[in-house]
């Protein structure tokens, strides 16, 4: 991999919304920061012509709690490595949405975030033991108070950025109640899954009463949130959350993404505050992937590529009190993606790419989004095609014509 110093992508057309950017220039990256020029006379220089320069994602829903071989549980097996999953998507920064509580979160942080590439932070589940099973969700004994949480937050470390409750099959508000005290506690935001709908939980009272400012609704497109009208049209408790300061996170997941629900969203122009995937074992080889796939889904329903960028950075990064993550302001860590926008291959026979949803529909879209190239802080992390070695003329021998083999000085193998 290549070391921090002085880097210059070239040739790239930089999309940065949270600075007002997007014109064809230069990106210079002085030791793992974004600076106005290069400091070398020598730069080690990229060539990224042709493509998109963005700030790297942040993805502020995933489930990393991989550790323990637990069988069906985000503490365990449906959990993922982050490093496995992030720098060949674009992804820079992630979040783990609450698999660890207060009682778990040390095992949490040892083996999973202190061990990571990637950036990780984490939102600490209401529920003590996080999410080992849907049913220590439940027991409303089991949450944290907030005693504990003044106790515990004065010795954590900053990776924590934000309290969660989710899958909650209750009558009453207990566990968001509680979750919007401790992040009052601990000055933090909350973000719920609401899990499961009954009478007396209404989403609309969820998100116009019981959330705070600053608070996350996630799973903003899942089939049973109610976002239209009989007449197609958006119901206005939606724009009155959204005017409180409430945000909606997408948590694309396994089962939270409906068409019916986001295409009409989008048309209105009711876009998810931010884009996440909801990264776990059961939804990475289904309709969601990863994060290129689900950007490629919101354009193909017409969300404007620069909208796209800024709901997968800076507004997220915002979302988690991490302001300078997500943009190309001078000074910035030099997090950046990179860029290939394929276009459908034969527009004649009208071939487009397919995505689909997590209720079986299907649409198509002109574009997809392929990451050729990622750094974490100035280091380059992901390289598809070998754009930052670079060029030389081979001189082993028995090399055919035309191949060009490119290898370290004093590399190769010598005869005993």
């Amino acid at each position: 991999m290549m070391k921090k110093g002085s880097l210059v992508l070239r040739g790239g057309r930089i999309i940065d919304p949270a600075t007002d950017t997007d014109m064809k220039t230069d990106l210079h990256i002085e030791n793992g920061e974004i600076f106005p020029f290069s400091l070398s006379i020598h730069p080690t220089v990229i060539d990224v012509s042709g493509l998109i320069i963005t700030p790297g994602l942040v993805d502020i829903h995933s489930h990393l709690f991989a550790t323990g071989g637990n069988p069906a549980s985000w503490v365990g097996d449906l959990s993922v490595n982050p490093d496995c999953f992030s720098f060949r998507s674009g992804v820079t920064t992630m979040v783990d949405a609450g698999s660890s509580g207060w009682r778990n979160y040390d095992l949490f942080h040892a083996t999973v975030i202190e061990r990571a590439k990637t950036r990780v932070f984490a939102m600490l589940n209401v529920s003590a033991w996080g999410m080992v099973n849907l049913g220590a969700e439940q027991r409303l004994s089991d949450m944290i108070d907030t005693n504990e949480i003044e106790s515990f937050f004065r010795w954590k470390p900053n990776n924590i950025v934000g309290i969660k409750t989710a899958h909650y099959e209750g009558h009453g508000w207990e566990p968001v109640e509680r979750a919007v005290q401790l992040g009052d506690k601990a000055g933090l935001p909350v973000m719920v899954d609401f899990g499961y709908f009954v009478k007396e939980r209404p989403y609309w009272q969820l998100v116009t009463e019981k959330l705070r400012k600053g608070d996350i609704s996630t799973h903003c497109f899942r089939s049973t949130v109610p976002i239209t009208d009989e007449e197609g049209k958006l119901y206005p408790y939606l724009t009155q959350a959204r005017e409180r300061g409430v945000f909606f996170d997408l948590g694309h997941g396994a089962g939270s993404f409906d068409f019916r629900r986001a295409a009409p969203a989008i048309e209105q122009e009711f876009y998810p505050d931010s884009i996440s995937t909801d990264l776990h074992a059961d939804s990475m080889n289904g309709a969601m992937m990863d994060m290129p796939n689900v950007i490629s889904k919101l354009l193909a329903l017409g969300m404007p590529l620069d909208e796209a960028i800024l709901r997968s950075t800076y507004i997220p990064a915002c979302m988690i009190g991490h302001s300078e993550l997500g943009n190309f302001s001078v000074g910035a860590p030099a997090d950046v993606a990179v860029w290939n926008i394929r276009h459908s291959a034969d527009e004649k026979y009208g071939k487009k790419f397919g995505f689909k949803d997590n209720y079986g529909g299907r649409v198509y879209g002109t574009e997809r989004l392929e990451c050729e190239l990622t750094l974490k802080g100035g280091e380059v992390v992901w390289d598809r095609n070998a754009r930052s070695v670079p060029e030389s003329v081979p001189t082993d021998a028995g090399i055919r014509e035309g191949e060009v083999i490119v290898r370290p000085a004093g590399s190769g193998a010598k005869a005993p």
